[in-house]
Parts: C-alpha cells; sequence; structure tokens
C-alpha cells in the first residue's frame, strides 16, 4: 500500500472545499485507495443511492425463512430490532466520521479510522485483512448468486438444458468486470439508483406473488406452528436471528461519506432515513406477505416456495422471469459496489 504519484487531474477530482478546511490529507500523502474512493461531489440523494445497494439485496428473499424459524411476533419484533439497532450504530458511526472531519482529520475507509483511533497496527493487520475478507467474499457471493439467476432464468425455458453452472457464473461475471473500470465510487452514483428502484421493483414483485399465491385456489396449507423438538426450535430462532441480522449488517459508512461534499453535517442522516425508507417498505412487505402465503413451509428463499412441490410453477413464467431479471440486474451493483470497497482497501 504504498504512496503513489498523483496528477494534476486528479488533484483537481479532489473536493477543494475539503482541501481548504485541512479535513484530508494533502494529495500525495494519499495511496491509490484513498484517491479511488475520495471524490467528494455527491449529494446526500447519492449517499442514499449508495448506502440502500449496500444493504437491499436478494438476501431480503429469505426473510419468510427467518420468520418460519422463529413465529410471527418474535420474527417481526426481530427484524423491526434490527432496523432500528443498526440505524442507529450507522448514524452513531456516521456522526463520529463528522466529528473527526471537524477536528481536521476526514476518515476515508474503515482502515483509516482503525489507524487513526487504535493505532496503525490495527488498521493494517486486523481491520484492513477482514474488510478484505467480507468483502472478497461477498463479491464471490454475488457472483455465484448472479450465474445461479442466470441458470434459473435459462431452465423455464429450456428445462432440458444442457448448460452448466459454471458457464453462467462466466457470463454474468463478466458485466461487472466491465463496468468495474469506474473511477470512483462516486461514479457509481447513477448505478445504485437504479439498483435503487429495482430492488423496490422486485420487492413489489414478490409481495404481490406471495398474496395471489395465498389468495388462489392453489394455495398451499399454511401452518405457522414451529415443528421439531425444543433443541431444533432454539437452534432454529439463533439461525432466523443470524439470518435477519446479516440482512442489515453490510453498510460501508466510512467510504460512502467520504464521497459526500463538503460540508457533510447532516447529509448522511438524511442519506440513511432516505435508505432505511427503503428498507422497511421493503424488508417487511417481502417477509410478512412471505411468510403469510407459505408458512413454516417457506424456503431459504421465497422464490423456491414459488416453483411449486412439483416443480410446476405457482406464477406465471413470465412473472417469474421479469422478477429474476430485476434481481439479477440489481446483484451486479451490489457486486459493483462490494469490488469498490475492495479495491479502496488495498
Amino acid at each position: 500500500m504504498g504512496i503513489v504519484q498523483v496528477s494534476s487531474s486528479m488533484v483537481m477530482d479532489i473536493s477543494t472545499a475539503d482541501k481548504e478546511r485541512g479535513l484530508i490529507d494533502s494529495p500525495e500523502e494519499l495511496d491509490a485507495g484513498a484517491l479511488f474512493v475520495l471524490q467528494s461531489r455527491g449529494s446526500w440523494v447519492h449517499c442514499g443511492c449508495h448506502l440502500t445497494t449496500s444493504i437491499v439485496g436478494p438476501v431480503i428473499f429469505s426473510l419468510p425463512f427467518a420468520l418460519a424459524l422463529l413465529g410471527w411476533v418474535p420474527g417481526v419484533v426481530c427484524v423491526a430490532m434490527a432496523a432500528l439497532v443498526t440505524f442507529y450504530a450507522y448514524n452513531l458511526l456516521s456522526a463520529v466520521l463528522e466529528h473527526h472531519a471537524q477536528k481536521g482529520k476526514r476518515l476515508l475507509r474503515f482502515r483509516d479510522m482503525a489507524t487513526h483511533i487504535l493505532g496503525p497496527g490495527w488498521g493494517m493487520f486486523f481491520v484492513g485483512p477482514l474488510q478484505f475478507a467480507i468483502c472478497f467474499g461477498a463479491v464471490i457471493g454475488c457472483t455465484l448468486l448472479g450465474g445461479q439467476s442466470l441458470k434459473f432464468i435459462y431452465l423455464l425455458y429450456q428445462p432440458n438444458g444442457r448448460m452448466q453452472l459454471y458457464q453462467f457464473i462466466i457470463i454474468f461475471s463478466t458485466v461487472p468486470l466491465i463496468l468495474a473500470q469506474t473511477p470512483s465510487f462516486h461514479s457509481l452514483r447513477h448505478i445504485n439508483l437504479v439498483s435503487l428502484l429495482l430492488c423496490l421493483v422486485y420487492s413489489i414483485c414478490v409481495t404481490a406473488g406471495s398474496i395471489y399465491i395465498g389468495k388462489s385456489k392453489d394455495a398451499p396449507f399454511r401452518d405457522y406452528s414451529m415443528n421439531g423438538s425444543q433443541l431444533n426450535k432454539v437452534f432454529g430462532a439463533f439461525n432466523g436471528i443470524s439470518i435477519i441480522a446479516t440482512t442489515f449488517a453490510s453498510g460501508i459508512i466510512p467510504e460512502i461519506q467520504a464521497t459526500i461534499a463538503a460540508p457533510v453535517k447532516g447529509k448522511m442522516l438524511k442519506g440513511l432515513c432516505m435508505c432505511y425508507g427503503v428498507i422497511i417498505s421493503t424488508f417487511f412487505s417481502v417477509a410478512i406477505s412471505g411468510y403469510w402465503a407459505f408458512g413454516n413451509q417457506s424456503m431459504g428463499t421465497i422464490l423456491s416456495n414459488f416453483m411449486g412441490d412439483d416443480e410446476k410453477p405457482l406464477l406465471p413464467t413470465w412473472f417469474l422471469l421479469m422478477t429474476n431479471i430485476f434481481t439479477l440486474m440489481q446483484l451486479t451493483a451490489i457486486t459493483l459496489v462490494s469490488k469498490t470497497s475492495f479495491v479502496q482497501i488495498i
């Protein structure tokens, strides 16, 4: 992680307001990862789009399964508590970053925070590798999930098709590979706006599909009791809580806040409110409608329930195709955000 030589054009990309206020190091002292993230020209709307893409994703399709492991009241309470706790934690972290910025040190990444607060050893050898592993895993996971979504679409029209999963993974990975040639995190603002709209659309599709199935004559028998022994229920509850916690714990606050134009005070809170407005409308609608329609038969992803027990879809093929295409497109944006954080670390 050496220091890089900065051209005059790259220096111009760094916010003049930040340099005048002394909130960042001089360009010559910034490493390549810091220069990648630091184009401080974004608004709170851009911030909200970045945050929404980093948190809201197809993982919400597992929320009905989490409710099936917890039951109606504990499940809904856990989702609500997770929203409140993470909103408070993200806002608190943002306030800490604002405080350091006002004191003359704008921190751009988690690694920078650890270095400034705990010392260089923590940033270099603990927080950096940990975030590296998380972002690397997210990129791999999104790529695999994108390949699976492509294969699902393929099998809808070619049930006996011979193409293998690895071929779809290769096809999907070429798209984020091309889009990854972005000059900065701020450059993703338009892609992340589309991503925000896509997550709203496919959440509406999943909610409408669940309600349609629940009210149809072929509606599955709904049982909201929790099956299994007491021990299985306990472990199932922990599993459900971990699923809910995972869906919320993806915000990359320092890197996103670094894209906001100075002064940053109050802008991150507006972005968080925008993000959590989307979270409340998508998380609760998908979780409640999916669990209502399928009860304790909810699978790991609600899309599997839509296929039916005998592999005969409970929804029209075009509807499933449309939902998966929207999901696939948003996965591309999530992969880009994870990749961007990955690049910033190194």
